[in-house]
């Protein structure tokens, strides 16, 4: 693809007039078919994965993004400040860079992982931490820019969730239709509104229909599922660990509207299926992107759920690379050997025998 998420469908958000175009040509992720993840799950339906993690800084925050700074280009911004949990300050960080406008991110201390702290560092934002979670943080950016011309370009941002929509727009263009069942992670709430949105425009402008989703939280940090507020949200999946969805209602209905609902998984089936996602079918995501997969095959493993003859989508929100560390603690170190062959051949023959 040759032209950003904006000109491809900017026709069908509702973006105002002075919205510009920032791009880093994002979108046009792959819908990958994943067979093998599918048998383990009991086989019989088709599973494809939406991976977000190939757009340009490694996560789906990149679409909406492009419309947030976009329009707030549009309008004479100089600068914009997000909260992240990581994914969000690098998109921004970018964006802000490709447009040349300052950055400012918040992050809650020692809660972000280092690939996507990284990230916004390298782009050139001013980071900030605060001793408190992010939903202190996202408290502080809305007060702030209440106070003083810094565009806000959190999932609160209408923008952001109007960029988001293109997501549900490719899936319905590759497939020809809608899904029959979509499953996502569930952080902030923003992107599961926001596919619900794309999905329903798309059925207004070309009948595409809609397909139930499956919200999937972390148990540690599970107010949707819990119905209340999660005070000091814990969970491996950094990208998901919001105690406070800025869009939870919103995320709430969505999945009622659809026929679906919201659940939660623990970190170990959360950090089982991005193992087998990595291993069975070649795809390493961070944490966070397995989540909507470990729902997936809880539901159909307990009966609540019936695939057979589906087709099925499972976005998975942001590449292995942007939390890298899980991965490096829970797999054993490189074996050191001798620079010869004896000493080659006895290791991977000894190995090739302990193949199934």
């Amino acid at each position: 693809m040759t032209t950003g998420l904006l000109d491809r469908y900017g026709h069908l958000l509702d973006l105002p007039p002075h919205t510009a175009r920032v791009t880093l040509l994002e979108g046009g992720t792959p819908l990958i078919p994943t067979p093998r993840l599918a048998r383990r799950m009991g086989g019989g339906f088709d599973l494809l994965i939406k991976y977000e993690g190939l757009n340009p800084t490694g996560s789906f925050k990149d679409r909406g993004m492009t419309a947030a700074v976009s329009e707030a280009v549009g309008r004479g911004a100089k600068r914009v400040i997000c909260a992240s949990t990581g994914n969000t300050a690098a998109s921004a960080a970018a964006y802000a860079a490709r447009a040349g406008l300052g950055c400012v991110v918040l992050i809650p201390e020692g809660k972000v992982a280092a690939g996507k702290l990284a990230g916004a560092r390298a782009y050139g934002a001013q980071v900030v931490q605060i001793k408190g979670s992010f939903d202190d943080a996202l408290r502080l950016v809305v007060e702030i820019t209440r106070r003083h011309p810094i565009a806000l370009v959190n999932s609160i941002n209408p923008y952001r969730i109007e960029g988001q929509k293109t997501a549900a727009f490719e899936i319905c263009d590759d497939l020809g239709a809608a899904p029959d069942l979509l499953c996502l992670p569930v952080g902030n709430a923003g992107n599961i509104t926001a596919y619900w949105g794309g999905f329903k425009r798309y059925d207004e402008v070309k009948g595409s229909g809609l397909p139930r989703l499956l919200g999937v939280q972390a148990e540690g940090a599970a107010p949707l599922v819990l119905g209340h507020p999660v005070e000091k949200p814990e969970t491996v999946a950094t990208a998901i660990r919001i105690g406070r969805p800025a869009r939870g209602e919103e995320a709430l209905r969505a999945a009622e509207e659809s026929g679906g609902r919201i659940i939660a998984v623990s970190d170990a089936q959360i950090l089982e299926m991005q193992r087998l996602l990595a291993q069975e079918e070649g795809i390493w995501v961070e944490p966070a992107s397995a989540a909507g997969l470990a729902g997936l095959a809880q539901e159909v493993a307990a009966g609540r759920l019936d695939v057979r003859g589906k087709r099925v989508v499972a976005v998975c929100t942001g590449h292995g690379l942007k939390d890298p560390d899980i991965i490096s603690r829970a797999t054993p170190q490189p074996k050191v050997i001798a620079p010869t062959m004896d000493a080659l051949e006895e290791i991977v023959l000894q190995s090739e025998e302990r193949q199934p």
